[in-house]
C-alpha cells in the first residue's frame, strides 16, 4: 500500500527562468518547505532559494507519490495555482 502524505504546489516569485511552480510530496509539507528554503531537496526549489526568490506553498492535496506523479504529468501547475489565477494568468478548468 502506498504511503499517504501531502502533495504540495510551490509558487516562485519571481519565476526561476521559465518555471514558476514545483509540485512535490512530503509526509510533513511545512517541514519540507523549510528544507526547500534551505536549499535542500529538488533542484528547482534549491535554485530559487539560492537566488533569494520567494517560495510559497499555494495549494495542497492529500495523496500518495503516484498521485503526485499524475499531477506533475498534467503540466497544468499554472492552472492549479491560486496566485496565478488571481493575477489573471492561465485560465481553464482546474482539476
Amino acid at each position: 500500500m502506498s504511503q499517504m502524505g501531502t502533495i504540495y504546489l510551490l509558487h516562485f516569485d519571481p519565476p526561476v527562468g521559465h518555471a514558476r511552480h514545483y509540485i512535490g510530496w512530503a509526509k510533513d509539507a511545512e517541514a519540507r518547505l523549510r528544507e526547500h528554503k534551505a536549499g535542500r531537496g529538488g533542484r528547482l526549489p534549491a535554485v530559487a532559494a539560492e537566488r533569494g526568490h520567494t517560495i510559497t506553498i499555494v495549494r495542497t492535496w492529500q495523496g500518495d507519490r503516484a498521485m503526485e506523479r499524475k499531477l506533475k504529468r498534467r503540466h497544468e501547475a499554472p492552472r492549479m495555482c491560486p496566485v496565478c489565477r488571481a493575477n489573471g494568468e492561465p485560465r481553464g478548468v482546474v482539476g
